[in-house]
């Protein structure tokens, strides 16, 4: 178990890594500049560490061709002054010029001494070396140039120890009576690559000093520009939350200060221009209140008169009884329009109170229905109601779930044009829905989101036939939220409007997972479940 919670942090990591990169703007600039300080660090380090290379080895090589220049003439020097003749004579030469070489090149320097494959004197002597490991690293090619008589050939090499690299250096030698050999001087390179290991340390200690400062002043830079931008930023969202006092520390005369200054003043006039939209909106709910409360006692009265004259139209000329109905009419419009605003005045002072039962959604929808059945025949649209099987129960406040079923209803009836409207119930563990499609006139997209806004109606010169206020979707989805539901809407030109009601069953919520689609398709329907013949509810006038 603690391996795979190891692995499952190591695989979680980059993932991690990405989110801070992406909501970091002093990381974004702090770690740019370490990526690109690394890459120029390295590009000089390498370049500057070449060139040193090849200087010390450049100085040193012309050294070393000067030198086993001068020893290799001393050496031709001494053999042609030496009287040894005989092989035995010949080999001590031999010996004792190699010692001689070798002390006089000091420790940095081997000496080999081998015969030319093809001298024919018949002297066979001993090939001299300082060092036995020296031999393997005279290579063909560079005896090649020297049997080929060119001068001072030499060759970069590596050292037997594998330490160090050096340098061999090519000369023949003639030897009276001996006949042809090679003289070969290996040089090491040990202090030059001492040296340059140096230098490299003092580059790498250099270079990691150098991208720590930068990286240091890059982040104290940074941190100087991003710390007011993130207050700014805390700012707005304290503002965003309705904590309008809020405002950003002033420091010095610079840009920041003034970014300050100008974020306070535009908090200032947010400040301002919200109190007073705030107090005129206050003044506009106390209206709409005072107004709705007080035309209550002459509405009263004008009912009272207009239900006298109504009853009493069968006695009065055709004009007056016409006359008649009409006031009846409108005053039951006016009523609606005049409960609706209350309504809203209670929402809006956050007096609406819910009184929850715990029943059936779709026994409420049956009994809207039954409602608007009246209705939906006389414009010829049929409803079809599709309740999914099981128990759709959620703990409700009944008569402001059936306004809101109700007004969707009437709203789909309204512009279906004739077409079938289809109602589908369902429900899972955490919510219940209630879906109500028509396919008549639909809405656009930009009617879609204005939908739910007071007074607002898509098409305001279209008469409608069965009355309405502008306030039944608005007060509707107020309705949802007061339950904690949500009350959504779609349209398509031409191909109808959907809307979906969706309801908590319990205190936990909605929960991620809807019941329904908002746009399910004609024919998806009856997936929901079986069909409710409608015709068996009994009809009733609506409230």
């Amino acid at each position: 178990m603690r391996v795979r919670g190891i692995a499952e942090t190591l695989a979680s990591l980059p993932g991690r890594l990405r989110r801070r990169w992406s909501r970091s703007l002093s990381l974004q600039v702090v770690g740019s500049t370490l990526i690109v300080g690394l890459v120029a660090v390295v590009v000089l380090g390498a370049y500057v560490t070449t060139k040193i290379r090849d200087g010390l080895v450049e100085t040193r090589v012309d050294r070393i061709l000067a030198e086993s220049a001068r020893d290799a003439a001393a050496a031709q020097d001494a053999v042609d002054a030496s009287p040894a003749e005989t092989p035995g004579d010949l080999q001590q030469l031999v010996n004792d010029l190699v010692e001689q070489l070798k002390v006089l090149g000091g420790d940095n320097r081997g000496v080999v001494l081998l015969q030319d494959p093809l001298n024919t004197s018949g002297v066979p002597l001993t090939p001299g070396v300082s060092n036995p490991s020296l031999i393997g690293v005279v290579s063909p090619e560079v005896r090649a140039a020297v049997q080929g008589d060119v001068t001072q050939p030499w060759q970069s090499i590596e050292m037997p120890d594998g330490d160090a690299p050096g340098v061999v250096v090519g000369s023949p030698l003639e030897i009276r009576v001996a006949g042809s050999y090679e003289l070969y001087f290996v040089y090491s390179l040990a202090d030059e690559q001492a040296t340059l290991s140096v230098i490299q340390g003092v580059l790498l200690l250099g270079a990691a000093v150098l991208v720590a400062l930068v990286v240091f002043m890059t982040w104290a830079v940074t941190l100087q520009a991003v710390r007011p931008v993130r207050q700014a930023a805390r700012v707005a969202s304290r503002l965003a939350e309705g904590l309008l006092s809020e405002r950003m520390t002033v420091r010095g005369n610079n840009e920041m200060a003034t970014l300050a200054r100008t974020f306070n003043e535009m908090a200032e006039s947010l400040q301002r221009q919200i109190t007073r939209m705030e107090e005129l909106s206050r003044l506009q709910r106390r209206f709409v209140s005072d107004v709705s409360h007080e035309l209550r006692t002459p509405l009263t009265t004008v009912r009272m008169a207009s239900d006298v004259l109504f009853d009493a139209r069968a006695d009065f000329p055709a004009q007056v009884a016409r006359s008649a109905e009409l006031l009846n009419n409108q005053l039951d419009r006016f009523e609606a329009l005049l409960a609706d605003l209350l309504e809203i005045s209670r929402i809006d002072a956050g007096a609406a109170r819910l009184e929850f039962d715990e029943m059936s959604i779709t026994d409420v929808v049956k009994e809207e229905i039954s409602a608007m059945l009246v209705p939906a025949e006389s414009l010829g649209v049929e409803l079809r109601l599709w309740a999914a099987p099981g128990d759709h129960t959620a703990s409700i406040d009944r008569p402001r779930v059936g306004r809101i079923i109700r007004n969707l209803l009437s709203n789909a009836v309204e512009h279906a044009q004739g077409r079938p409207v289809d109602i589908g119930v369902t429900s899972n563990p955490r919510a219940v829905a209630v879906v109500v499609r028509d396919y008549g006139i639909g809405l656009t997209t930009q009617q879609s989101a204005r939908v739910f806004d007071r007074f607002w109606r898509a098409d305001s010169a279209r008469a409608r036939t069965m009355g309405g206020t502008g306030l039944g979707l608005s007060i509707a989805r107020e309705d949802a939220r007061l339950h904690g539901g949500t009350l959504e809407a779609w349209g398509q030109p031409g191909n109808g409007a959907s809307f979906r009601l969706m309801l908590p069953r319990t205190s936990r919520g909605l929960g991620k997972d809807a019941p329904v689609p908002l746009v399910l398709p004609e024919r998806d329907y009856p997936a929901l479940g079986p069909r409710v013949d409608v015709a068996t509810l009994v009809p009733r006038t609506a409230p």
